[in-house]
């Protein structure tokens, strides 16, 4: 896609269209699912040409990606979260508490559920969620975990499980419960439940099983 200087009016307006269009894709997948949505239907809805949304968007795939990145702030962020500077302990219970911000919102929850249902029709749409928002956080997991002190680090074997047994800490009965209809808790019992996860996964690290 073609693209302008900041000061050029075409810019602007531009980022207007891309904004309409992940707006009425998101209300689209939420109200249809994800096989059930049309790419002519949400160009419609955001006033837009089809032709102008594939400017924006390559593929389907493509924007349900750029929905649940706008949907938990990851496509703008710019900067590396605090976090990766802090101590192993300290770290990881940030790092669980950002994930469970993002995980537990009203539209974050809603559009992991339209992935559960609709990835096994559409194989790419579970790779491309993978890839585009997990991966991201496996990376995130392992530039902190290059800054633990040596005698640590080195009980660490396979960093990527790690990071995903740390997903999973975060996110075990707290998440299930939310995605299933379940009470969303609050910010006192998230913090409590991601420094319970960040000691258990520094725990399993001690004692040589990651």
């Amino acid at each position: 896609m073609r693209t302008w200087a900041d000061n050029d009016p075409k810019a602007g307006l531009m980022a207007r269209k891309r904004e309409a269009i992940i707006s009425a894709a998101l209300a689209a997948f939420l109200d249809e699912g994800y096989g059930g949505s049309s790419v002519n239907r949400i160009a419609a809805s955001a006033g837009v040409s089809i032709t102008t949304l594939y400017r924006h968007f390559e593929s389907k795939d493509d924007l349900f990606v750029a929905v649940i990145q706008e949907a938990c702030g990851s496509a703008a962020q710019t900067t590396a979260p605090q976090w990766l500077d802090l101590p192993p302990l300290e770290g990881l219970a940030e790092a669980g508490c950002e994930l469970l911000d993002h995980i537990l919102s009203e539209q974050q929850l809603a559009l992991f559920r339209v992935v559960a249902r609709d990835a096994q029709r559409f194989p790419e749409l579970g790779r491309r969620y993978r890839q585009d928002i997990l991966d991201n956080r496996v990376q995130l997991f392992r530039r902190h975990l290059s800054q633990w002190p040596a005698p640590l680090r080195s009980q660490v074997r396979d960093p990527d499980r790690a990071a995903h047994v740390f997903s999973a800490l975060v996110q075990a009965q707290i998440v299930d419960s939310a995605l299933f209809g379940g009470p969303v808790p609050g910010p006192d019992a998230v913090r409590d439940h991601a420094e319970r996860a960040a000691r258990d996964l520094l725990a399993l690290a001690e004692a040589g099983r990651l």
